[in-house]
């Protein structure tokens, strides 16, 4: 079992613009085209912070313009948050705040010997980092700069540096992998 924290982010480092849109990503191509189907099928457990949640909320689960989708995920997935939060009905979701040691050690017992995935942001994953929990860093580079925004991972690793494990092409996306060196 691996903790991952896989993502995409602009060139320039940013997973988000500065309110939290994605829409430079969305129109970038289809994630079912690169390894994410083969990554999702490894996942036991997912965890997310309340912004995260929020926007799948109005962007993906109630629109403001569309039908409304289904949560997308089978897995039981926590979301990271103090305040109270709208729930989806019929979705295994899970809120908790506090020590993420805790939640990591549930979160760890549902996935039943498949990863865990921080889904993000950068803070959360920073947060797996900072309590040694975070195993590899995945991100699908993409083709646009942001100039500032949300970062992709706001923590310093630079002694031991990351161990890159993979490069590979799809498309205009650019995935990197990164192993995290725990000792």
């Amino acid at each position: 079992m691996k903790t991952q924290y896989y993502t995409a982010s602009s060139l320039d480092g940013f997973i988000a613009t500065e309110d939290h849109s994605l829409d430079w990503l969305m129109q970038l191509g289809d994630p079912e085209e690169t390894r994410y189907p083969e990554f999702f099928a490894e996942v036991g457990a997912l965890v997310m912070g309340a912004r995260t949640y929020e926007w799948m909320l109005k962007h993906a689960i109630f629109p403001e313009a569309g039908e409304p989708a289904p949560w997308p995920y089978a897995q039981p997935c926590w979301v990271m948050t103090s305040n109270r939060l709208p729930e989806i009905p019929g979705a295994d979701i899970r809120f908790a705040s506090g020590d993420i040691r805790k939640v990591h050690a549930e979160m760890a017992a549902a996935a039943n010997g498949k990863n865990i995935w921080v889904v993000g942001g950068g803070e959360l994953a920073g947060s797996f980092h900072d309590a040694g929990l975070l195993d590899e860093i995945i991100v699908q580079v993409c083709p646009v700069t942001l100039g500032k925004g949300q970062p992709l991972f706001p923590r310093r690793i630079a002694i031991p540096p990351m161990k890159l494990t993979d490069v590979r092409r799809y498309g205009v996306f650019v995935e990197l992998r990164y192993d995290i060196d725990k000792s």
